[in-house]
C-alpha cells in the first residue's frame, strides 16, 4: 500500500495539536490522526500521546490478522490508550482542566479495513467515482444533524459546531465505535481532523484526490483549507489500496 500523511498547525494557531501518524507490519499498517483539546499546551500533549500509546500496542500486537480478533483488539486497545491518557492527566500539573484527543485509527490489510473513532475526525473511502464517509462525528451538530433537527448546511455555520460529545482521555472506559469494511470497489482510505473537513466539502475531497497524485495531494488540500482561513490546525493521511500490503512504502 501507498500512503502519504501531513499536518498543518494552519493561519490562526500558535500550536498544532493535531497528530498523525502511520506504522506498518507485514501484514496490515496502522493509519491514526487525532486532535487534541485542553488548557494550555494539554491539548498537543493529548494527541501525541495517543499516537504513541497506539504505535507501542501496534507494534506489540501478538493477536492473529483476522477481522473479528482485529476488532476486538483494536477497540479494546482504543480504550486502553484513553485510560492511559485520563490518568496521565490527573497527574499533569499543566493538565488541571483535563485534556481529550480525537482518535481515527485505521487497521488496513489487502483485504478489509477495522477502524476505531472517537470526536469529530472522520474516515471517508473514496475511489474514481463515489465516496462515503465511514464515521459519525461525536459531536453537538453531528447529533443534531442525526436526529433531524439541523441539515447539513447549518452544521457548517453553527455556533456550537466545535463541541465534541465524546473525547479520548476525558472519561474512564469510554468506547470508541468500531467500523469493518472490505475495500471492494474503493481504492483510497481519507483519514482527516476536522480542520480540513470543516473547509472542503466531501465532494470537493473526493474530487480533488481522484484528480491529484497521491505524493501532491495533502499539500493541495491543506493549501485549500488555509485559503479558506485555516482558523484550525489541518491534518490528513491518505492510503492507497494495493492487493498486497507487500507493495507498501513501509
Amino acid at each position: 500500500m501507498k500512503y502519504v500523511y501531513q499536518s498543518d498547525k494552519g493561519k490562526l494557531r500558535e500550536l498544532n495539536e493535531d497528530a498523525v501518524a502511520v506504522f506498518c507490519r507485514q501484514e496490515a499498517i496502522l493509519a491514526i490522526v487525532a486532535d487534541g483539546m485542553g488548557g494550555h499546551q494539554a491539548g498537543d500533549v493529548a494527541s501525541k500521546m495517543a499516537i504513541e500509546y497506539l504505535e507501542k500496542y501496534w507494534l506489540d500486537l501478538k493477536v492473529p490478522f483476522e477481522r473479528e480478533k482485529l476488532k476486538k483488539w483494536l477497540k479494546d486497545t482504543v480504550r486502553k490508550v484513553n485510560n492511559d491518557i485520563y490518568h496521565k492527566a490527573k497527574t499533569n500539573l499543566d493538565c488541571v482542566g483535563g485534556m481529550g484527543t480525537t482518535v481515527v485509527a485505521a487497521i488496513c490489510t489487502s483485504e478489509y479495513l477495522v477502524i476505531a473513532h472517537i470526536g469529530d475526525s472522520r474516515a471517508y473511502m473514496l475511489n474514481s467515482t463515489k465516496w462515503k464517509q465511514v464515521t459519525e462525528d461525536h459531536s453537538l451538530v453531528g447529533e443534531l444533524v442525526r436526529t433531524g433537527q439541523l441539515s447539513e448546511a447549518d452544521a457548517k455555520v453553527h455556533p456550537r459546531r466545535n463541541v465534541i460529545l465524546k473525547a479520548v482521555g476525558t472519561e474512564l472506559d469510554l468506547d470508541p465505535d468500531i467500523y469493518s469494511t472490505d475495500w471492494d470497489e474503493f481504492t483510497q482510505l481519507l483519514v482527516c481532523t476536522d480542520g480540513l473537513s470543516n473547509k472542503v466539502s466531501d465532494q470537493e475531497l473526493h474530487a480533488l484526490i481522484r484528480d491529484n497524485n497521491a505524493d501532491d495531494i495533502t499539500q493541495i488540500l491543506i493549501d485549500l483549507a488555509n485559503d479558506r482561513g485555516g482558523e484550525d490546525n489541518i491534518t490528513l493521511a491518505v492510503v492507497e489500496h494495493h492487493e498486497k500490503v507487500g507493495e507498501s512504502q513501509c
